[in-house]
C-alpha cells in the first residue's frame, strides 16, 4: 500500500508539473502573440504621436497626443535598411500630415497640405494663392493671418508644400532647405486627437 501511495504522489507531482509547464507556455505563447500584433498595428497600422510645438495651433495644441493612419496613401514601411512605398491614393489639400523633416528624416513633422504636385504657391501679403488665381485659398483654419510674402513656388512630383496652422509660429516649407515633403516622406495622416479629450482632426 506504501509503495502504491507513493507512486500516486509522484504521478501527481508529474502531472501538476506538466500543468505547470503547459500553464507557462501556454502564457508565453499569449503574450508573444499580443506583442507581435501590438508591434505590427503600431508599425504598419497606426502612430502616435505628441504634439511638442505650438506650430499647429489652434487646430492642434502643444502636449496634445494623437493617433495618426499610415494606411491613408498606401504602404510606407522602413524595414532595417530598406523602405517599401507604394501609393494607393494622393494626399488631399488641407489633410493633416505626419511626415519625415526633409531636412532631416530623423525628425518627425506634422503639417496642413497646402501645394500639390505640379502646383504654383505663392503667398501675397498674407493670402495664399494657388496657380496664379485671383481668389485665395479659404484658411479660416490658421490662427492668425500669415505676416509677409513668400513665393512663388512650383511644386514638383510626387510632392507637397505644407505649412502650419499656426502661421507666424510654423518652421514649415517657406523657410526649410528642402521645401517640398516627397510622398515616400510622409507616414500617415493625423486622424485624431485622444488627449486631453477625443477630437477628430480636420
Amino acid at each position: 500500500l506504501m509503495r502504491s501511495s507513493a507512486a500516486s504522489d509522484v504521478y501527481k507531482r508529474q502531472f501538476m508539473n506538466k500543468l505547470i509547464v503547459k500553464k507557462i507556455l501556454s502564457t508565453v505563447k499569449t503574450t508573444l502573440i499580443a506583442f507581435l500584433l501590438a508591434l505590427f498595428v503600431v508599425t504598419c497600422i497606426i502612430i502616435n504621436a505628441v504634439i511638442p510645438s505650438e506650430s499647429m495651433e489652434k487646430t492642434i495644441m502643444t502636449g496634445d497626443r494623437l493617433i495618426g493612419n499610415r494606411l491613408a496613401y498606401g504602404i510606407n514601411l522602413q524595414i532595417g535598411d530598406k523602405q517599401i512605398c507604394k501609393k494607393m491614393r494622393d494626399p488631399k489639400r488641407f489633410d493633416i500630415i505626419i511626415f519625415r523633416y526633409p531636412d532631416d528624416e530623423s525628425e518627425l513633422y506634422i503639417k496642413r497640405v497646402i501645394g500639390l504636385p505640379g502646383e504654383t504657391v505663392e503667398i501675397k501679403d498674407g493670402d495664399v494663392y494657388i496657380d496664379g488665381s485671383k481668389k485665395p485659398l479659404d484658411d479660416s483654419f490658421t490662427a492668425e493671418k500669415t505676416e509677409g510674402s513668400f513665393g512663388p513656388y512650383t511644386v514638383p512630383k510626387d510632392s507637397y508644400f505644407v505649412m502650419g496652422d499656426n502661421r507666424n509660429c510654423s518652421y514649415d516649407s517657406r523657410f526649410w532647405d528642402n521645401t517640398y515633403v516627397r510622398f515616400d516622406e510622409i507616414l500617415g495622416k493625423a486622424v485624431f486627437r485622444y488627449y486631453p479629450g477625443f477630437k477628430l482632426i480636420k
